[in-house]
């Protein structure tokens, strides 16, 4: 039976306690997260959100009455305990913040009971994240995954400070907003007033801190729900938070320059790492010639070596062909890698056709100076010497190549220099590597639509050096957009916008949209173009991938309180679900069923 906490005030959380409370009588709550009855004296860890503390019940101190509701505790009881702080009789525990200190109870009350949990409440868990997630109001009971949660608020609180003191404002941006659709899949939310009409929750606040900008509040901010209707990874999740931030009468160094300083400082603040500025920068065009990645990871070298003078002219019809076609043979040196059996260099070649390699071509240095290759017998000694030494090759050394077209190549190395080196285990899991990747592509052409589109979006500004080139080679027009990565992730992105109209029309005249599908998708951002617009640029993070990295979790449902799983549901509240008739009704929506085809 649950007792009352009448009368009850909690004096100190758990961990709050130390030696210098020692003789003073408080009042602690929480959970049960072990109970050791050894007759006559009865052990109890209480935990809360800070760690554990233990209290020590004895007849003496508690009573008859108290000791033998002690003995009822079981793990996840709630409970409230009055009593004295003393120093541990016994054996000081080193691994507990109040390993030195007990408290004697003289009064207990249970606040609420607990069936058996499904599994136990403790840091590092072993069960399966799915049983954990359907049960994630359990789940956030453990002790690591409470810590990820209060660093996440530490990290929020300070970003918040930062920019508050930088004379950002924050603004709240509308979550139902007008479908744009350029990019991901918009969430589509009905209009009962409406019929027919459908708002879509926001993938950014893109368009509205623009707006801010012409309205002018100068400095904007906003930690901000997203949503994106596509397909998930470790890093991903259908809603998730973004630190967005808009800013005026700016250039690229002026945006990268607040936010290195914003780096560093939530950095020495959440985890105490000390980050050196200025951050490195690439150009993007380095960034995958080196790496073959937009957001290379440069915690290690085995860089892209471009192989393909150095091939022409040879006897290996894969290469040749490759160039010929206007592409390019590429290879990474895996080092000492050159006696790796034969059995995982055909699982390299099937990773390589997962992104979109037709194989993988290899050759061995062993370690006597002799070569052991896929395609030896198609080159002459000399080429085959020719192209280790462009490699940096070593006896010992792995080389492994790709030939096609270059985005093809950049994608299949990129993805297997990352595979190789974790395989060798060279990645410095210690090592917090920030850089920016500058000058982006404008635009990138989609096969299947047969149109350039923008590779941030519509309102990104070229390089003025190269604006001439939006009317005669769109595709070589360089961006003001710059991203941020961390150990080869993109934490966030931004740009330089357009605000002049006649750049703008020229860039919706690039993607393939009439100046009417222009007016019909953007008009309002477009009509406020015309009463002065400030040159403005902006960025924002994915605040979740940020602490992700900071706490070195695995996935990002680490560090969001109730994530999604793959499918882009809740295994907690079965979400999405069906909803009644009466409610598809007020929205004019019926569901058509699909049925299978008579075979």
């Amino acid at each position: 039976m649950a007792e009352s906490m009448k009368g009850l005030k909690r004096t100190h959380r758990c961990t709050e306690l130390s030696n210098a409370n020692v003789g003073e009588v408080v009042t602690v709550m929480g959970w049960v997260q072990k109970q050791r009855n050894k007759g006559g004296i009865i052990f109890v860890d209480l935990r809360d959100r800070t760690g554990l503390l233990q209290i020590i019940f004895e007849e003496s101190d508690i009573k008859a009455e108290g000791l033998e509701k002690a003995a009822k505790l079981r793990s996840e009881f709630v409970i409230a305990v009055v009593g004295r702080v003393e120093k541990r009789s016994g054996a000081v525990n080193e691994n507990l913040k109040t390993g030195d200190i007990e408290i004697r109870a003289t009064e207990l009350r249970i606040l609420s009971e607990a069936e058996t949990p499904p599994f136990p409440i403790e840091a590092d868990s072993k069960t399966k994240e799915e049983l954990r997630l359907k049960y994630r109001y359990l789940d956030l009971r453990r002790p690591d995954l409470q810590g990820k949660m209060i660093l996440r608020s530490k990290i929020a609180a300070k970003i918040r400070s930062f920019l508050t003191d930088e004379g950002f404002l924050e603004i709240e941006t509308p979550i139902l907003q007008k479908s744009t659709p350029e990019g991901a899949r918009d969430y589509l939310v009905p209009s009962r007033v409406h019929p027919g009409s459908f708002y879509a929750l926001p993938q950014s606040p893109q368009l509205f801190k623009q707006l801010l900008m012409c309205s002018g509040y100068d400095r904007y901010f906003q930690i901000a729900k997203c949503f994106r209707d596509e397909d998930l990874r470790a890093d991903r999740q259908p809603e998730f938070t973004q630190v967005d931030m808009e800013l005026s009468f700016v250039d690229v160094d002026d945006v990268i320059e607040v936010n290195e300083r914003l780096i560093q400082y939530v950095c020495k603040e959440a985890i105490g790492l000390d980050v050196q500025l200025p951050i490195p920068r690439m150009t993007w065009k380095e960034a995958m010639d080196r790496f073959g990645s937009d957001k290379p990871d440069t915690r290690f070298g085995m860089e892209l070596q471009d192989v393909s003078e150095v091939v022409a002219g040879c006897g290996f019809g894969v290469f040749t062909s490759a160039l010929e076609n206007g592409g390019s043979v590429r290879g990474i040196n895996a080092k000492g890698q050159a006696e790796m059996p034969r059995k995982k260099i055909d699982a390299l070649v099937e990773f390589a056709k997962g992104y979109g390699a037709k194989g993988l071509a290899y050759l061995s240095v062993l370690p006597d100076g002799s070569y052991k290759s896929s395609f030896a017998k198609f080159m002459t000694e000399d080429q085959l010497k020719a192209l280790v030494e462009a490699m940096q090759g070593e006896p010992g050394d792995l080389l492994l190549f790709a030939a096609d077209k270059n985005k093809v190549v950049y994608n299949v190395l990129g993805a297997l220099r990352l595979e190789v080196a974790s395989q060798m285990g060279i990645i410095d899991e210690d090592k917090f590597n920030f850089l920016w990747v500058t000058e982006f592509p404008l635009l990138e052409w989609d096969d299947e639509e047969n149109r350039y589109t923008a590779m941030h979006h519509p309102f990104t500004m070229p390089m003025d050096e190269d604006l001439e080139l939006l009317d005669t080679d769109p595709g070589k027009v360089r961006a003001k957009a710059y991203d941020i990565v961390l150990n080869g992730t993109e934490l966030g992105g931004g740009s330089v916008r357009i605000f002049q109209s006649d750049v703008q029309e020229k860039m919706f005249e690039c993607l393939g949209f009439s100046k009417e599908d222009a007016y019909n998708r953007f008009g309002f951002l477009l009509n406020a173009f015309k009463y002065g617009v400030p040159p403005h640029a902006g960025l924002a993070y994915g605040l979740d991938r940020l602490v992700m990295l900071l706490v070195k979790a695995d996935s990002i449902r680490e560090v969001i309180a109730f994530p999604k799983v793959k499918d882009a549901s809740c295994l907690m509240t079965n979400a999405p679900d069906v909803v009644d008739d009466k409610q598809l009704e007020e929205l004019f929506i019926r569901v058509v069923e699909e049925h299978k085809s008579a075979e």
